[in-house]
Parts: C-alpha cells; sequence; structure tokens
C-alpha cells in the first residue's frame, strides 16, 4: 500500500535515509526539519501518516502531536525517537500517538511499523480508543494510549507492569494462574521457579491500592495465581 508519509526529523542524514527507504517501498516521503514547518506541511498538503520526532528545534514533537489531534487530523503518527523513558512513551501515547519506536532503529523494523500502521483503518483505531477503556475504584485505564490515573492524576506504570494488569483486566474476573501470567506477559514457553509475577502483582498493589496490605481488586487466589476485582469489595479467596 503506497502512502503519503511526513518525516518530521532535524537530523539531516537520518532523515534521508529513512526517505530513501520507504520511496523504494512505493511510498511518497516528505520531510521537514522543524516542528513549525510539519505542522504547515499537515495542514495544506495532508499526509497519510506522519513520522515525528521528539526533539525538533522551536515545537517540540510533543507540541505538534498535540496540535495535530487538537485540530482533528486522524492520521496515524509513529513516534521515533531517542527519548526511550517510559514517562515519553506514555505522554505521547496519551496525546494521541499510534506507535512509539526508540533511536536507533533499523530500517527493515521501521517499514515494518510503517507497514502495519498503514493496514489499520482510521475508524478501527477511533473504535479502538473509545472501546478499550476500563475502570475499577478510582483506578481508569486507556488501552489504546496504554495510560493509567488513580483519582485522575497518573500513575507510572512500566512496561510489564501494564501489560500484566491489562491481562488481568481481560480476564474479566476469572482466576488467572502465575504459569499463564509467566507465559502472556513475559514469554515463558514452560513454567519456571520464579518470584517475577509476585513481584509485579506487589508493585501494582502499592501504585493502585488504597491499602496494599489488604487489597481490594489485585487479589491472591491461593495455590492458584491472581484475580482483578472491581467491585468494591474483594471475593473470598
Amino acid at each position: 500500500m503506497s502512502a503519503r508519509i511526513l518525516l518530521i526529523e532535524d537530523n539531516a542524514d537520518l532523515a534521508l535515509g529513512f526517505r530513501r527507504s520507504l520511496e523504494l517501498e512505493g511510498h511518497t516521503v516528505a520531510v521537514a526539519a522543524d516542528g513549525e514547518s510539519g505542522l504547515e506541511r499537515v495542514r495544506h498538503d495532508g499526509s497519510d501518516l506522519v513520522i515525528l520526532d521528539l526533539m525538533l528545534p522551536g515545537l517540540s514533537g510533543f507540541q505538534v502531536l498535540r496540535a495535530l489531534r487538537s485540530e482533528g487530523h486522524d492520521m496515524p503518527v509513529l513516534i521515533l525517537s531517542a527519548k526511550g523513558e517510559d514517562v515519553d512513551k506514555v505522554q505521547g501515547f496519551r496525546l494521541g500517538a499510534d506507535n512509539y519506536a526508540v533511536k536507533p532503529i533499523g530500517v527493515l523494523e521501521l517499514i515494518a511499523r510503517v507497514d502495519a500502521m498503514l493496514k489499520r483503518p482510521a475508524s478501527s483505531r477511533v473504535d479502538q480508543r473509545e472501546r478499550e477503556r476500563y475502570t475499577f475504584g478510582a483506578v481508569e485505564v486507556d488501552v489504546a494510549t496504554r495510560s493509567c490515573t488513580r483519582d485522575g492524576v497518573p500513575v507510572m506504570l512500566s512496561p510489564k507492569e501494564f501489560d500484566l494488569l491489562l491481562h488481568l483486566l481481560r480476564s474479566h474476573g476469572a482466576v488467572v494462574h502465575r504459569n499463564a501470567l509467566l507465559r502472556e506477559v513475559w514469554g515463558h514457553k514452560r513454567p519456571v521457579p520464579t518470584r517475577t509475577v509476585d513481584a509485579h502483582v506487589a508493585l501494582l498493589r502499592g501504585k493502585l491500592e488504597n491499602d496494599a496490605s489488604n487489597p481490594r481488586h489485585l487479589i491472591t487466589v491461593r495455590k492458584a495465581g491472581y484475580r482483578l476485582a472491581t467491585g468494591e469489595n474483594p471475593p473470598l479467596s
């Protein structure tokens, strides 16, 4: 699928390399070296996809993304940045990024991410954002932006903490065995003796429960695993 791609990147050598590679895939690629000119290109020329650096002259990538979404531009946006901290990723997703890649990134990976994003229709992205939100107690989880708040205040979760929480949420209160969590969240193909799951549940309780020593939501089920109770009173375990 060929597309009009806007690459907002101030590193001229990097931008040239990515532009040539994407053009070989059949895409039409425009390059903007700063946030202001990137915004103007979208406003006047439109784009099917934007690849956005965060550390730009003038307007930052975050400011550009906020402006794009506030103006109603719904094209997929891939953040491509050397800033790989969780707080930067969460901020990017909360502002409406569809994907986030950390530099350095190989050309083949960049092309694969672009292809995958272009295959998703805009309506599907909007529907997904509207559908995948969960609440329990004072906690709200937005899956599309991978963000979490408690009493309206952002809670910083590591990628694995978020993946663990999401797996429990999608289990809709069912008990999930530790081995299943190790397989689905950490990718272990066979049971291994580890306290990894317990340690991450303890971290989540510290961030999301009113009283981590007496949890109401992240419930231990003896000799089995964990479940997430969305009501005020924890189920018997």
